[in-house]
């Protein structure tokens, strides 16, 4: 960030005015100004009156989660194809699980199965892209996102539901190939990081951390701190360093500052016990602090669960990822529905592709789009159905092919966003939200 000179003395907040101009308005929260002014600018498709209040929480399973291990199980298959589980009956007649998942078992009257989602790519970041955009675009040769995400599209249309909490946001950060943001939608759309564990002992957000400098207290005192920026705006150079200040910078220290947000992000807040049920490690706990943003105002938050591409000793990665899982989500839905909040928050469960059905020579199963399965939950949304099938081996899609266009429309129509929906791109040309596909009808 660019430093600004100055030959006044401290601000009388033990920190010199060269030092504090040095450590930068974002430490303070000022570099939200930008993202708050830019947000209120934006011109949203939506009026207030059309605007849904429904929010979604996602876990995305970075790498490719087996649908044979997970939501698509092969009992009656060659020991090569159905894999080391075994199914486990659900509440819901017919539907069958893994035995990883007796948690969502038990809610499977809320969840729903699409087992027959498919696209053309073998390789992670196109796939990513496409599941994450409804576009195929990138190459290994070309690999930068050129789309925005479902999260970034669902920030710039719907903004938040109440509050100053950021719409848009991924604990612990967006996933590594990039296709998270909001590319051509402009940078107040990205995700907001957590940036840290939300189950580690000492958990805080960097990005609404104040300097070492500073004390929380000293900063209460807004009206003193407001008159300090004020001082120091004429000393500020004609690069609009600290241009736009006046109309955003109270609402960019309240959520650094104030209580509110910073409650939200407070999961020490929470009853142990209801800690406990989610489960004390990274997946439970992401989800306790997805609850609770959601309940704060955010539209869409995504969890990136960790990484699914085992190639190699498929059962020691499933043992590690399946039962957090697994109580994460089971957690989540009993707690929203608590809280009368299941119909208003949709839950999706989704990675760029699935896994090959027969295990290959290093016990781990490779990359498979030519068939896979996501799980969608709440939201309004019909709970306890099967859309689709697969082949008897889980090779192909056997009924009601699925596009990740039309898993991108349900998601959009059932957030109240019209599929119709087209920003203009940074050649100026108008792109669709979604460029092909329709809402999963049995679903809606």
């Amino acid at each position: 960030m660019q430093k600004i000179r100055s030959k006044r003395g401290d601000t009388g907040t033990g920190v010199s005015r060269r030092n504090f101009l040095e450590i930068g308005a974002a430490a303070l929260g000022l570099g939200l100004v930008d993202l708050l002014k830019l947000r209120a600018t934006a011109d949203s498709p939506l009026t207030s009156r059309e605007r849904a209040n429904k929010s979604l929480i996602v876990f995305w399973t970075h790498g490719g989660l087996s649908q044979q291990d997970s939501y698509d199980m092969k009992p009656d298959a060659p020991a090569e194809f159905r894999g080391p589980y075994r199914p486990i009956a659900t509440t819901v007649p017919g539907i069958q699980l893994t035995e990883r998942f007796p948690r969502q078992a038990r809610v499977m009257k809320h969840l729903s199965i699409v087992r027959s989602v498919n696209h053309e790519n073998a390789i992670h970041a196109p796939s990513a892209h496409w599941m994450q955009t409804g576009y195929f675009g990138p190459t290994l040769a070309r690999n930068a996102p050129q789309k925005p995400s479902f999260g970034s599209v669902i920030a710039r249309v719907r903004g938040v539901n109440q509050g100053l909490v950021p719409p848009y946001l991924a604990i612990p950060q967006a996933e590594a190939f990039g296709y998270q943001g909001a590319v051509y939608l402009g940078s107040a759309f990205n995700p907001f990081e957590v940036g840290a564990n939300p189950n580690a002992t000492d958990f805080r957000v960097p990005n609404l951390a104040l300097p070492k400098e500073l004390q929380l207290s000293s900063v209460r005192s807004r009206a003193k701190l407001l008159r300090e920026f004020d001082d120091l705006q004429h000393e500020a150079d004609r690069t609009g360093v600290l241009d736009g200040l006046n109309g955003f910078k109270t609402q960019a220290l309240e959520m650094v500052t104030g209580e509110r947000v910073r409650a939200a992000f407070d999961i020490s807040k929470e009853d142990p016990r209801l800690r406990d049920r989610y489960g004390r490690h990274q997946y439970g706990q992401s989800a306790v602090l997805a609850r609770r943003l959601i309940e704060a105002g955010a539209a869409c938050v995504t969890i990136n669960t960790g990484y699914w591409d085992h190639h190699n000793d498929i059962e020691k990665g499933m043992e590690e990822h399946l039962p957090p899982l697994d109580a994460a989500i089971g957690a989540l839905v009993e707690d929203l529905e608590d809280r009368g909040m299941l119909d208003d928050v949709v839950i999706y469960c989704a990675g760029e592709f699935g896994r090959t059905p027969l295990i290959n020579g290093n016990a781990g199963r490779d990359h498979w789009p030519n068939c896979f399965s996501v799980m969608l939950g709440g939201g309004g949304l019909k709970g306890g159905m099967v859309v689709g099938a697969s082949e008897p081996r889980g090779g192909k899609v056997r009924e009601r092919p699925v596009s990740p266009g039309d898993l991108l429309a349900t998601l959009y129509q059932t957030l109240g966003i019209p599929l119709d929906t087209n920003f203009e791109d940074s050649s100026g040309r108008p792109v669709g939200i979604v460029p092909e596909g329709k809402a999963i009808h049995e679903l809606c």
